[in-house]
């Protein structure tokens, strides 16, 4: 641990001070990841000096490469360097829980004033049809950084067209993994690329996919179930909260155990909390399986997020600065693009088949669309949905 150390002069606060700092950090994460670390960086790096500005950047890269909310691991990461793993377990948990509490009582309040209300319909589909304009504007955001070369390209198509025809989560980043990886021996990547082809082709043909039920009847969800999707989510999660929104989708909505409006107004609430974006599985565990439901949910998408800060501290740089692991996460994070680009041509279409007025549904997402091409700022999400409230109130009653 000295070498993680050499750079870092955190203070040797008590767990008790530690705590209360990154949940004083918890409380004001608003505006997504960039002003969530932009502030972690303003207190420790440039105020505090807690570690210096070019460990700090090292530090984000590999977060950044690595699956999980960055803002959540730098906070582990951090805590780490003041008081060790207990530091790092008690940073990432002062960080998270403002915005976990705050989830889980909007979905409490929704699941009693809010769903299946009649009056609400109008506003909360409008919310969907912004959040889904929100997603599809997180496309290229995420694969300009990810997506560097032909090859890279390739794969997101092919995660795109697996994602499309219902094939299992693994196929495409197996293979996406495994063909950039190899891309130096081209015959070993071609055959990667048949074998995910032909397996992708075979599960649909025999009805062994993952069709997603969206307009199907809502059914009991297992807390294990649960804490398995939110694994899911949090071990793919790369480039982005947004990336593992085809995941949860796909094991929540998927199994029928919750709407994908329902799932979309829970994306919608976590735009809005001092929260990493994940935070919006806690709403999905809510309304699929209760309290214990969304404990079981929100465990499973942080877990990875601790985990690897706490098992590779003092070897993460090094791990991550490997060219063959570089590689096949580079080919996993590209099928990851695909598959999300794939979620919302599919929530696209779901949303406008719930839309009563189609013109209606066009003009908010056309606008939205627009709006969230020009607008920036850390509350700029939150009026688009708050306006898209308002539009869907006005337009669908």
């Amino acid at each position: 641990m000295a070498a993680a150390r050499e750079e870092a002069i955190a203070p040797r606060l008590t767990l008790i001070a530690l705590f209360l700092k990154f949940l004083h950090f918890g409380v004001l994460a608003f505006g997504g990841p960039v002003a969530q670390i932009a502030m972690i960086r303003h207190q420790l790096v440039e105020r505090e000096r807690w570690i210096s500005s070019a460990r700090f950047n090292r530090l984000l890269a590999v977060m950044q490469a690595l699956p999980g909310p960055e803002a959540h691991e730098l906070c582990v990461h951090m805590g780490m360097l003041a008081r060790g793993r207990i530091g790092g377990v008690l940073a990432g948990l002062g960080f998270m829980l403002p915005g976990f509490i705050l989830m889980m009582l909007a979905a409490w309040a929704y699941d009693v004033l809010v769903a299946g209300r009649a009056i609400w319909t109008g506003a909360l589909l409008g919310v969907q049809i912004v959040v889904v304009a929100l997603i599809i504007r997180a496309v290229p955001r995420i694969g300009r950084h990810v997506l560097e070369d032909r090859m890279l390209w390739l794969l997101a198509g092919l995660g795109f067209a697996s994602s499309l025809i219902g094939a299992p989560f693994w196929i495409p980043l197996v293979a996406g993994g495994l063909i950039y990886g190899f891309s130096g021996r081209p015959w070993i990547a071609l055959g990667v690329g048949m074998v995910a082809v032909a397996l992708s082709v075979i599960l649909h043909s025999v009805g062994m996919t993952a069709a997603i039920k969206v307009n199907g009847p809502i059914t009991e969800a297992g807390t294990l179930d649960l804490f398995v999707a939110g694994l899911k989510g949090g071990l793919l999660t790369f480039g982005g909260a947004y990336t593992a929104i085809p995941y949860v989708r796909a094991d929540t909505v998927g199994r029928g155990w919750l709407s994908d409006g329902a799932f979309l107004d829970g994306v919608a609430l976590a735009g809005v909390l001092p929260a990493p974006l994940v935070i919006f599985g806690t709403f999905a565990g809510y309304v699929a399986g209760g309290w214990t439901g969304a404990l079981a949910v929100t465990a499973g998408i942080f877990l990875p997020a601790f985990a690897f800060s706490l098992i590779l501290f003092e070897r993460l740089e090094a791990v991550v600065d490997n060219p063959a692991l570089h590689r096949v996460l580079a080919g996993v994070a590209a099928a990851v693009v695909g598959v999300i680009g794939a979620t919302c041509l599919q929530l696209t279409w779901s949303t406008a088949e719930r839309a009563p007025i189609l013109w209606g549904a066009a003009l908010i997402f056309l606008t939205a669309l627009a709006a969230v091409w020009l607008a920036k700022g850390k509350w700029a999400a939150p009026l688009l949905i708050a306006s898209g409230a308002l539009a869907g109130r006005l337009i669908f009653g």
